[in-house]
């Protein structure tokens, strides 16, 4: 009986030992030993992730990606994801790295490491013919924006700025009711608006609001690899110092933001 117990505590011991080894597991020491980053982003989501003629994931966010591999001297792999499984991938540990238009909320912050700064951000905005000459978020009051149903931002926009919404269910719909003249203008996620403007149909239109109800985006880590946050939180620091993100911006032709201006003059003094 003696023998039999001192075998439990034994066992109890080593697995203990090895519970300990996980929980001190460095992600970034993994990374760099294996010689390959692997990092979660999207492919649906023009220009910030998306697939080139050949197939390759290109945009904002990969570039990033790519960047954050040539600090670490590693071999960079694009995993794509989207939104109902990019956390889920994370924690599983299919990517070591999450950089795929996330916002950056409280519940997020639960269950996953959201590493500070935010590196980007996006608005609510609205797409219209370039011949309303739009100016000012002022200039809506009393007219029809094409709305998605459900939006977080419509109550605002029909009561702080006046507008006649006009909900569809889907993009779909409010695209065609904005290209048949049944609204002035739709109102929608920037960054979404700015991919749908890289087509030629819509030569004709622009986003030319600044901004609104700004939400941050933040990449994450899994929880518990402070040593990778770290890492991280310097690497975006010099992305804002830098000016790095605004570069992006140019070269994606993605309207400038505030965000990105803001964060630069922040860190590059």
């Amino acid at each position: 009986m003696r023998n039999r117990w001192l075998a439990i505590v034994a066992s109890l011991l080593l697995l203990g030992l090895v519970g300990a080894s996980v929980a001190k597991a460095d992600e970034l020491a993994d990374i760099k030993k294996k010689g390959t980053l692997i990092v979660g982003t999207k492919a649906d989501y023009r220009p910030f992730g998306y697939l080139d003629p050949s197939g390759k994931i290109v945009g904002f966010e990969p570039d990033l990606a790519a960047d954050v591999a040539k600090r670490l001297g590693v071999k960079l792999e694009l995993v794509p994801v989207v939104a109902s499984n990019r956390i889920q991938f994370l924690q599983q540990g299919k990517i070591d790295l999450l950089i795929a238009t996330m916002s950056d909320t409280p519940e997020r912050r639960k269950i996953v490491d959201i590493v500070e700064p935010d590196y980007y951000a996006s608005g609510t905005n609205v797409m219209a013919k370039k011949s309303e000459n739009l100016k000012s978020w002022d200039q809506l009051k009393g007219k029809k924006v094409c709305l998605i149903q459900g939006s977080f931002y419509n109550k605002e926009l029909q009561e702080k700025y006046g507008v006649e919404g006009v909900a569809f269910p889907g993009t779909a719909e409010a695209y065609s009711a904005l290209r048949n003249g049944n609204c002035v203008a739709f109102a929608y996620d920037d960054t979404a608006i700015v991919g749908e403007l890289t087509k030629p149909e819509w030569k004709d239109y622009e986003m030319p609001l600044d901004s609104i109800l700004i939400q941050p985006w933040g990449l994450a880590v899994k929880q518990g690899e402070k040593a990778f946050a770290d890492f991280m939180s310097k690497t975006i620091v010099d992305w804002h110092k830098s000016g790095f993100i605004q570069q992006l911006e140019k070269k994606y032709g993605i309207k400038p933001t505030k965000f990105a201006a803001e964060m630069h003059e922040k860190y590059g003094k």
